[in-house]
Parts: structure tokens; C-alpha cells; sequence
């Protein structure tokens, strides 16, 4: 069976009716995230970075898959629960509420704002309504008034200490203008792109040790500390195949050569040789991570190295990313991947024994799984393979 054929049936015969079938809050609206493999839900709080991502995922489902009704109404149904209890009437996003939707955790969390934007973009995309189009510009301008604090008052960090920015925002925002389309001004959509790529290449990626480093002082120098040394293979690998879309889309071939050779600088960085697997965390220096869960293999790393390297070889037509995509997706495919069907396991022990029975929970919801199913699906029937 061909690639494209694998990854569709996956996507539209078992991990989607998961979610369909386990996920819908029929009474309050909205959807349960917290679910083990046994399709129980074990807890009923709404977090609302995945509350919107689900939105995000049955809305594209509906545009670039099959307009199933059942789809759209899905994601209507979860924006309306986002629309009445996500945030505090001014698109302040809280980053959890009850399963009735009472606030639980104060809109600290910057993701909570880009997901929402990027769900009600995709839904004023789909159906023209100007409601869901004021809902996504006006949370876009809360995102750009906290792009250089991200945590706004609720950041721990003491300032004029230890400066330091994230490398997830200007990722994550890479994204955001790219899936926002005509809903932003073209001029303002590269200047961003611009900007986030130059920070990515020139302040985050270090290009003496071949890694992409998490945080780093504003200005791009190095912090010799736990924070600074730290590296996230997984938001590298995606950073670059977000980069690579925005190279052919503006046609900036050097964007997509560089993203794919600092592509392959991280994964061989990142693979544990002896276990197989992408690590979750390390240190630049060798040092031990400061995250206890350092040497999980988690599925969005994988998932994210997939589309990475099978849109470098598209692009490219690069042997070694093709060499990686197949050898992630035989990793991937036998460790995450449910063999009865439905939802993957998203976290697995160093040896790749499963660590958790969860299919679902506080930071897994209805996104990475099925996003990376249908790009990969379309990649794969691009190429004819």
C-alpha cells in the first residue's frame, strides 16, 4: 500500500471516529481531552489550547478532506463553546475552565491565544461569517501586544536578571500568519515572516553546535544556565517545515535550503543511536536536562519529524531526508501507533515500552495525530508514493 493510502486510511477510519465517538461534551459543549485506552474519560477539565485546536482540526477535516456536515458542525459546536466561556469578554484566553466552562487558570499562556486565533481564522475561512473573522483579528491583536512578554503578568521571572526569549513564539507565529492567509495584510504577513525566520536562523539556531537552542537573551547571546542550554528537538524539526512552507510560499529558495540542513543537524543531534527515537530533551552541553522526562520519546516529536523530512525531500529531493522519513516513520509507526485502532499513545519510555495508557489528557488533544495524517497524506499523493 502507498504512503498516501496508509496515512489517509489511518487518519479517517480510526483516529478521527476516536474523536468523534470519546471527545464531545453533548451536554455542556466543547470537547473531553482527558481519555485512556479504554475510551473512558478520566477527567473533564477544558484546556483551552486544545479545546481550539480540536475546532482547528474538524474545520480542515471539512475543507481539505470531505465536507462532511457532521465535521463542520463539530467545530462550530466547540467555537461556540470557546466563543462563551474561553475567554473574559476582552479575548483574554483563560488557559482552563470547568467542563461547564467556569474559568479554573487565568489566560497566562500565550497558546491558548494563538490556537484560538488560528481556529476562528479557519472557520471564518470556511463559511464567511464575520463573527468568527472579529473573534480571530481581535485575538491576534492581543498576541502582538504580548509578543515581547508573552506571559504578560503572570511571568515568574524577575526582570533585568536574565532576559531571556523563547524560541515557541516566533515558531508558533511562523504558523499562525501562514494558516491566517488573506486575513492579514500580505505586507504585514512577510514582514513577520521575515522577522520570525530571522530570529529562528541567526538568534536561536547555533550554528557553531548545530542546535536550535529554546531560550536565549534577546539580543541572541548565549545563556551559560539550565534554561539556555536546553534544547527541544521536537520544536526544532517544526519549526523548519513551517519555515519551508513560507520559502516556497514567498519564494525564498535559501529559506528552504537552510531549514532543511539545520533539519538534518538537529535530528542527528536528537536520535538516540542506541534506543532508536528522537529524545525529548537535552542539554547543549552534555550536561544532565533539569526535566526529569528528558529521555521520553514523545509522539509529536515523531509526528513533527514526519512532516519535516518528507517535505524536505518534496522540496528538495534530498536522499537524506528521505532516509530519515522512512526511518522515523518505522520508529513511529510501531511504537505510537495503536494496533487495535483509534487515537496513538503519545508517550513512551527510553526503550519504547508505552509509559502512559492515556490517549488524551492536559497536554495531547485531537491535533498533532491527525494534522500530521492529512499533511503527510498530501505530501505522500503529491509525490505518488
Amino acid at each position: 500500500m502507498k504512503y498516501q493510502n496508509i496515512f489517509l486510511d489511518e487518519l479517517v477510519n480510526e483516529v478521527i471516529p476516536f474523536w468523534q465517538n470519546f471527545s464531545l461534551d453533548k451536554v455542556n459543549g466543547g470537547f473531553f481531552t482527558c481519555i485512556d485506552d479504554k475510551n473512558k474519560v478520566f477527567d473533564t477539565d477544558k484546556f483551552i489550547w486544545l479545546q481550539a485546536r480540536q475546532v482547528w482540526i474538524f474545520a480542515t477535516l471539512y475543507e481539505q478532506v470531505d465536507n462532511k456536515k457532521e465535521w463542520l458542525e463539530i467545530s462550530q459546536n466547540g467555537a461556540k463553546f470557546l466563543k462563551k466561556f474561553g475567554h473574559d469578554g476582552s479575548y483574554n484566553w483563560y488557559f482552563s475552565v470547568t467542563k461547564k466552562g467556569k474559568p479554573l487558570i487565568s489566560p497566562y499562556n500565550i497558546f491558548s491565544y494563538t490556537f484560538s486565533c488560528m481556529a476562528f481564522g479557519k472557520l471564518y475561512k470556511i463559511t464567511n461569517d464575520e463573527c468568527y473573522k472579529k473573534i480571530s483579528i481581535e485575538t491576534l491583536k492581543k498576541i502582538q501586544e504580548r509578543s515581547s512578554n508573552p506571559k504578560s503578568k503572570w511571568n515568574k521571572s524577575i526582570s533585568g536578571t536574565r532576559d531571556l526569549k523563547n524560541f515557541a513564539l516566533p515558531m508558533i507565529l511562523c504558523n499562525l500568519y501562514s494558516e491566517l492567509g488573506d486575513l492579514v495584510d500580505q505586507h504585514e504577513r512577510i514582514k513577520i515572516a521575515e522577522e520570525c525566520v530571522d530570529q529562528i536562523f541567526n538568534h536561536f539556531y547555533d550554528s557553531e553546535k548545530k542546535i536550535i537552542r529554546e531560550n536565549v537573551f534577546s539580543d541572541g547571546r548565549f545563556s551559560d544556565s539550565f534554561d539556555g542550554r536546553l534544547i527541544n528537538p521536537g520544536h526544532g524539526l517544526e519549526a523548519m517545515w513551517f519555515i519551508m512552507n513560507l520559502g516556497e510560499e514567498f519564494k525564498r529558495d535559501e529559506w528552504i535550503q537552510k531549514s532543511i540542513q539545520i533539519a538534518l543537524n538537529i535530528v542527528d543531534h536528537g536520535w538516540d543511536n542506541e534506543m532508536k527515537g528522537i529524545f525529548y530533551f537535552l542539554d547543549s552541553d552534555g550536561h544532565s536536562p533539569q526535566q526529569l522526562e528528558w529521555n521520553q520519546k514523545l509522539w509529536w516529536v515523531h509526528l513533527e519529524a514526519l512532516i519535516c523530512f518528507l517535505r524536505g525531500y518534496e522540496l528538495s529531493g534530498s536522499n537524506k531526508c528521505f532516509e530519515w522519513f522512512q526511518k522515523i516513520y518505522t520508529y513511529t509507526w510501531s511504537n505510537f501507533r495503536d494496533s487495535n485502532g483509534g487515537e496513538w499513545y503519545g508517550y513512551l519510555q527510553r526503550n519504547g515500552d508505552k509509559l502512559l495508557n492515556l490517549k488524551g489528557g492536559k497536554w495531547k488533544g485531537c491535533f498533532h495525530v491527525p494534522r500530521a495524517l492529512l499533511i503527510l497524506s498530501q505530501i505522500s499523493k503529491r509525490l505518488n508514493i
